[in-house]
C-alpha cells in the first residue's frame, strides 16, 4: 500500500496523513493516532529518508551508557529498554546505544549533538547532583530523565518512583509486625533513588522510635552476592536482624541463599521485603507472591518515558514534563511477625 492508497482509504488528504505519520504538531492527536493505527493495519511504512528530510529530525532516540565499577548494562535496564522500544517501534523511531567510559560520557552527548544524529535522550540512573540535565539543557537537546536528582524538579522532564515513600511503606509494614532490628540491603547511594530509599526507611524508623543502625545497611551494585554475603555476615552477629529490605528481587534471591543454608523460612524465622522492577523474565508471581514487594514495572517507565520524550519533541510546546509514579506494596509469602529468641548462627 503506499501513501496515496493510505490516504483514500481513511478519506484524507495525502498531505494530511504524511503529516500525521512524521509527527507535524499541528494534526490533532485523534487524526494521527487514525492515521497510525490504519498504517500499522495495513502495513504501510513512510520512507525514512523522505520523512527526515521533510521534518528536519532524525526521528532516532539516544541512549549513552557509562561502563564503570557499576555498570548500568544490567538486566534492569534491559527491561526498560524493551518499553522503550515498543513505543519506538510503533511511531516509527529508531534508538542509538553508545556505551562509552565514564570519563567520556559528557563529549559522548556533544557529539550525539554536533553530528545531528539523536532528537532527543534518555537520561538513566541519575545521581545526586547529576551534571548531565545541566549539559542538556546547554545543548539545546530534549531530554526525559528515568529519576530525579535534588535539583527543582520543574526545571527539567522527568519520569520518577517515589522511592522514599515505598521504602517508607516497606518499612513500616515491617516495623508493624514487630520487627525492630531492620537492614537494608540497597543499590550506590550516589545515585538518587537509593539515597532516596535509604531516607525513607530512616524516616520510618525515627518516626517510630527505633535506633538507626549503620550497621544494618549495606550499598553496592543491586546483583545477588549483595545478598548472599551481607546476609551470612550480619545473620552470624551476635544482634542480628530479623527482617531484612533489599532494592532489587535479585538482592532478594541472594537473603533467600543465605538464610537457607541456615535452615531459616522466610515468614517464620526472619521476614524479607524487596522492590520488585516486575522484570518479565524474574516474576513475583503466583495465587501468592514468593515475596512481599512493592512494586513498579521498568518496563512500563521505559514505555512512558519513550512517550514523553517523543510527545516533546514533536510539540511546539518544549514545557518540562513531570510524573512520579507510587508503588503498589504487595504482601506475599516472604514476611511474617518478629520471631521471638531466635539465634542464627
Amino acid at each position: 500500500m503506499n501513501l496515496k492508497e493510505l490516504a483514500k482509504l481513511l478519506e484524507l488528504s495525502p498531505t494530511t496523513v504524511s503529516r500525521a505519520l512524521n509527527g507535524y504538531p499541528e494534526v490533532n492527536a485523534n487524526t494521527r493516532e487514525r492515521v497510525t493505527a490504519a498504517a500499522r493495519k495495513y502495513g504501510y511504512a513512510p520512507n525514512q529518508v523522505a520523512k527526515r528530510l521533510a521534518t528536519g529530525r532524525s526521528h532516532t532516540i539516544g541512549h549513552v551508557i557509562p561502563i564503570s565499577g557499576h555498570q548500568m548494562i544490567n538486566p534492569i535496564f534491559a527491561e526498560f529498554m524493551a518499553g522503550a522500544g515498543e513505543v519506538y517501534s510503533t511511531r516509527s523511531y529508531d534508538s542509538i546505544l553508545s556505551v562509552v567510559p565514564e570519563t567520556e560520557e559528557a563529549d559522548a552527548y556533544r557529539t550525539l549533538v554536533a553530528n545531528r544524529k539523536v532528537d532527543g535522550v534518555i537520561v538513566h540512573g541519575p545521581h545526586i547532583n547529576d551534571y548531565r540535565i545541566d549539559l542538556l539543557q546547554e545543548l539545546g537537546l530534549p531530554f526525559v530523565v528515568h529519576g530525579r536528582d535534588t535539583r527543582p524538579e520543574s526545571e527539567y522532564s522527568w519520569l520518577d518512583m517515589n522511592n522514599r515513600r515505598a521504602f517508607l511503606r516497606a518499612t513500616d509494614f515491617l516495623l508493624d509486625l514487630g520487627h525492630r532490628r531492620i537492614a537494608l540491603l540497597n543499590g550506590i547511594e550516589t545515585h538518587n533513588f537509593a539515597a532516596r530509599r535509604h531516607q525513607g526507611y530512616q524516616d520510618a524508623l525515627t518516626r517510630r522510635g527505633v535506633p538507626y543502625d549503620p550497621a544494618l545497611v549495606f550499598a553496592a551494585d543491586m546483583v545477588e552476592p549483595l545478598g548472599y554475603d551481607s546476609t551470612r555476615k550480619m545473620l552470624a552477629d551476635d544482634n542480628p536482624p530479623t527482617a531484612i529490605i533489599t532494592s532489587s528481587i535479585m538482592v532478594a534471591l541472594g537473603v533467600l541463599r543465605a538464610t537457607g543454608e541456615l535452615g531459616l523460612h522466610s515468614g517464620r524465622d526472619i521476614s524479607i521485603i524487596t522492590h520488585d522492577d516486575d522484570l518479565s523474565y524474574l516474576p513475583n508471581g503466583g495465587a501468592v507472591p514468593l515475596f512481599t514487594a512493592t512494586r513498579s514495572s521498568v518496563r512500563g517507565a521505559g514505555r512512558r518515558c519513550a512517550e514523553m520524550l517523543m510527545d516533546i519533541i514533536e510539540s511546539a510546546d518544549r514545557s518540562p514534563q513531570h510524573e512520579l509514579w507510587e508503588a503498589d506494596l504487595t504482601v506475599g509469602r516472604s514476611t511474617g511477625p518478629c520471631p521471638e529468641g531466635l539465634k542464627y548462627g
